[in-house]
């Protein structure tokens, strides 16, 4: 990787930073992930290391934190809250008062002539006869103020709360969002946690093939065995070799999804803590540091598996989405208001202050106190529409339907967290019922391994008895480290399935405030 890119990437998480100072677990969390850049830049000329090689440390509320200020939709839920802002103000405005002021000049070139009956002027002349007449001066100004007030409309009332209810809907909007953020982001934690199990146990796995043919290697120069035995294992290892391979673009590929939902370039090189492998899922404390932040994290959101109705209703209170949508009905419903006041009269009082004034010769702006009046005027106008077609009746049962299509909406929605609450629930409890049969498989498995290794060091069993248990010890530890991924994975969608989801609280200005826009 070239320097230029290691400046490229360092400018991307540059601007992630700039409000994260109030928040010392986010603001390390970047501060990992950047000097896991810095370091190639600086070594750029006297090593070829690769950003792929360097190893940089997060765990998961710092992968979580990340994500909330650094995921693209919760910038873009940010912008909807703010342009809902724009829109309040904008309403508003139909409410307040129009103030305008206008100034005007006219340069007569040539005074305007107008004819009129000379009889007007002299009685004894021709009752045909015109006589041309210059009305006007050479300087002409107007000028003064004007102010339009609103006194009652009924689309511009009801715009200012269907106004703020829009804002609401997009709090809540965000407020989904960040719940479903910080719960992608902890299924892809456990996911990454899973694949970098896998690797460690193939590798395993390797070891002990290893160690195993050193071992029948020994047997063979010694007459206790064949060379079909080797050859076995040579062949195992062989096996094993692509698997390796394989384990480890998954990792990568792992660490990758990670990034994305965090917001960062894929390129980044980052390692995550956790062990599964020594991860109690039934156990309040953690016994290795590492998983202290799983257990953490974990242990924010008891696990309470409450019934049907009592879950769906702590659902409706604290799912954004589902409040979304309550608002949103509540919205279709002034939308319904805001049409029927098309129905009523529009009254609006206006007010007039103007100056004129008129100057022969050389121009003096608006003239003297001689040359120059002043008007003010007062009105008051009422504006009833009586009939614009079928347009109003139209719109009116629009808005009929869309409050109903609305209710049907929130229907689904419930029938789904409903869903989502059982699936979530039914993962957890086969998680817990299974994991003692699988904690007792792995027990078994270590001592049946350690059993074939040493009947068979000893020659009392066949190589394929020592393969069958390293191959029933693997599969335990797959089985165990997946199980726990599936606990942990499915803790956290029943977290978000009741809208109990950890670091989203009922006032999200925290999260507002750390998402960072260019």
């Amino acid at each position: 990787m070239t320097t230029a890119n290691h400046k490229q990437q360092i400018q991307i998480l540059l601007f992630a930073m700039k409000r994260l100072f109030a928040r010392p677990l986010l603001f390390c969390g970047i501060i990992i992930l950047l000097a896991g850049i810095a370091a190639p830049t600086v070594n750029a000329q006297k090593t070829d290391t690769s950003l792929d090689t360097l190893s940089q440390t997060i765990n998961l509320e710092q992968a979580i934190q990340i994500s909330l200020a650094n995921n693209t939709q919760m910038k873009r839920s940010l912008l909807s809250i703010r342009d809902a802002d724009q829109q309040v103000r904008n309403a508003w405005s139909n409410v307040m008062p129009d103030i305008a002021a206008s100034a005007t000049y006219t340069r007569n070139l040539e005074v305007p002539v107008n004819f009129i009956p000379a009889i007007i002027f002299d009685p004894d002349a021709d009752p045909n006869e015109l006589m041309p007449v210059a009305f006007g001066t050479d300087n002409n100004w107007q000028g003064g103020f004007s102010v339009s007030q609103t006194i009652f409309s009924g689309q511009a009332f009801v715009g200012i709360s269907s106004s703020e209810l829009y804002k609401a809907a997009q709090s809540e909007s965000m407020r989904a969002t960040a719940q479903g953020i910080v719960t992608q982001t902890r299924v892809t934690y456990y996911q990454a946690l899973v694949a970098k199990e896998q690797l460690r146990l193939i590798q395993a796995q390797i070891d002990r093939v290893e160690q195993n043919l050193e071992d029948t290697r020994k047997m063979y120069e010694q007459g206790f065995t064949d060379d079909y035995a080797v050859l076995q294992l040579e062949v195992q290892l062989s096996n094993l070799e692509p698997q390796l391979v394989q384990a480890q673009y998954g990792v990568k590929e792992a660490k990758q999804e990670l990034l994305d939902v965090m917001g960062l370039p894929v390129q980044l090189s980052i390692d995550i803590k956790g062990d599964l492998s020594a991860y109690d899922i039934h156990t309040q404390n953690a016994e290795k540091d590492e998983n202290q932040e799983l257990k953490k994290i974990d242990g924010l959101t008891p696990l309470v598996l409450e019934e049907d109705s009592v879950a769906l209703k702590r659902a409706l209170k604290l799912r954004g989405d589902l409040r979304a949508l309550n608002i949103q009905k509540e919205l279709r419903g002034k939308q319904l208001d805001a049409q029927l006041s098309t129905f009523l009269p529009s009254v609006v009082a206006n007010y007039g202050l103007n100056w004129t004034a008129s100057q022969p010769g050389t121009p003096q702006f608006f003239g003297t106190e001689d040359s120059r009046a002043r008007s003010q005027t007062v009105s008051l106008s009422v504006q009833l529409p009586i009939f614009q077609g079928f347009s109003r009746n139209a719109a009116v049962q629009q808005a009929k339907i869309q409050i109903k299509d609305t209710e049907l909406q929130l229907y689904q929605a419930k029938q789904t967290a409903n869903k989502e609450i059982f699936t979530a629930r039914q993962s957890v409890r086969e998680a817990l019922q299974t994991s003692d049969a699988l904690t007792k498989a792995l027990n078994q498995a270590n001592r049946g391994y350690e059993r074939a290794k040493t009947r068979y060091q000893n020659g009392v069993s066949s190589q394929q008895e020592l393969m069958d248990a390293e191959l029933q010890l693997r599969q335990a530890e797959i089985n165990y480290a997946q199980m726990v991924s599936g606990y942990l994975s499915a803790k956290a969608q029943y977290d978000q399935a009741v809208g109990q989801v950890p670091f989203v609280a009922e006032d999200i200005q925290d999260i507002k405030e750390n998402i960072e826009l260019k």
